[in-house]
C-alpha cells in the first residue's frame, strides 16, 4: 500500500520535495508548520488537502503514515522523535542531526517502535549514482585508489542567514560538506583516519572545511566545502583500470564519464529525470516500509556513522554548536 505523506515545515526544500512527490505520483495528505498561516499558504499552493498549525497536529493526523522533516538540522531530532512516538515513519533532511548521539537516538527509537527512520540524502538515490555502483561492482575501474569531491557555493553573507548562524547549525560542514563526506562513505566506507582543517567567519561558523582521510582498503579520499566561493562541484573516483568523473553538479541528477588510463571513453552516462530528482529517495522509503528492510542505499546505521565522522572533524577544527 502506498504511504500517505505529511510535510513538516514549509521552507524551500520542503516545497521542492513536495513537487517531486507529485512527479512520482505519491500521496501527499498534509503539511504542518508552527504557523497556521504558513501551513495554509503552503497547502493552497501545492494542493495539499490538510494544513496543520502545529507539528503535534500533523503527528496526530490519522491519514499520515510518514513525515518528511524539513526543519533546519538542529531542529531535526525533537520532531523526528515525536513523530516516531506518534507511530509515523520519518524521512529526515540531511544531515540527519547535528551529532552522532542525536542520530543514534533517532535510530534506536525507530527500532523500538518498528518504524522507518531514514536520512534524506537524496544524492544516494539518483540514477547516476545507481549506475556508478553497478560499474564499480562489475570491476570496470579496478581497485579504487582515490576519491575526491567538493561542494562549494557563494552563500549569502548576512550574519543572520542560516548558513552563517551557529544556532541554526550554520557553516559549510553540515550544510555543504555533508554531501562529499557522505559520498566518500558510500564509495569507500567509513574512514580509518581523518585529518581536517577549516577557516571560520566572524559569526563562529565555518566557511571552509577540507579533509584528507584513509579507508580500510588503503584508499585515500579528499573533500572540500566552502560557503564563500563556488568551485567546480565535481567528484572523481580513480581506480587502477579506469576513473569515473562526475560532472557538475555531481550531487544533483547529472552525467558522468568512465575513462581508461589511455583516454579511451568506456562509458558516457546521460540521464535527466523529471523534476529535481528528490522523488527517488521517497520511492526508496516506500519500498523500505513495504519490505520491512533498511534502504540499501543508506541504512540508518550508516547515517549514524557519517555523523560520527562529522563529530570527529568538528573536534579537530574546534567547532561546537550552542547547547552541546
Amino acid at each position: 500500500m502506498a504511504l500517505r505523506w505529511g510535510i513538516l515545515a514549509t521552507g524551500g526544500i520542503a516545497r521542492t520535495f513536495t513537487k517531486d512527490l507529485r512527479v512520482a505520483g505519491l500521496d501527499v495528505r498534509a503539511v504542518g508548520s508552527r504557523s497556521a498561516a504558513s501551513a495554509e499558504a503552503f497547502a493552497a499552493e501545492l494542493d495539499i488537502p490538510r494544513a496543520h498549525g502545529s507539528y503535534d497536529a500533523l503527528f496526530a493526523d490519522p491519514d499520515v503514515d510518514i513525515v518528511y522533516v524539513a526543519t533546519p538540522h538542529p531542529m531535526h531530532v525533537t520532531p523526528a522523535l515525536a513523530a516516531l512516538d506518534a507511530g509515523k515513519h520519518v524521512l529526515i533532511e540531511k544531515p540527519l542531526t547535528v551529532n552522532a548521539a542525536e542520530a543514534a537516538a533517532i535510530r534506536d527509537r525507530a527500532a523500538e517502535k518498528g518504524l522507518l527512520a531514514m536520512e534524506a540524502m537524496w544524492t544516494r538515490y539518483l540514477p547516476h549514482m545507481s549506475r556508478i555502483h553497478e560499474i564499480i561492482d562489475a570491476g570496470t575501474i579496478g581497485e579504487i585508489r582515490v576519491v575526491s569531491a567538493d561542494h562549494t557555493q557563494s552563500a549569502p553573507t548576512d550574519p543572520a542567514h542560516r548558513m552563517n548562524d551557529l544556532a541554526l547549525g550554520g557553516g559549510a560542514l553540515l550544510d555543504l560538506g555533508i554531501y562529499p563526506l557522505s559520498f566518500v562513505h558510500d564509495i569507500l566506507g567509513a574512514p580509518t583516519t581523518i585529518q581536517a582543517s577549516a577557516r571560520f567567519l566572524d559569526t563562529g561558523a565555518d566557511s571552509e572545511v577540507a579533509t584528507v582521510m584513509t579507508h580500510a582498503s588503503g584508499a585515500l579520499s579528499t573533500t572540500f566545502s566552502s560557503s564563500r566561493g563556488a568551485g567546480p562541484n565535481s567528484a572523481h573516483i580513480v581506480g587502477t583500470l579506469a576513473r569515473i568523473d562526475i560532472d557538475r553538479v555531481w550531487y544533483a541528477a547529472t552525467s558522468f564519464t568512465v575513462t581508461a588510463p589511455d583516454g579511451t571513453i568506456i562509458e558516457r552516462f546521460e540521464h535527466r529525470p523529471e523534476g529535481r530528482g528528490m522523488q527517488f529517495q521517497a520511492l526508496a522509503a516506500e519500498r523500505a516500509v513495504e519490505t520491512g528492510t533498511a534502504p540499501r542505499e543508506l541504512p540508518i546505521d550508516e547515517s549514524v556513522a557519517i555523523m560520527g565522522t562529522l563529530d570527529e572533524i568538528r573536534r579537530q577544527i574546534g567547532l561546537a554548536y550552542p547547547g552541546e
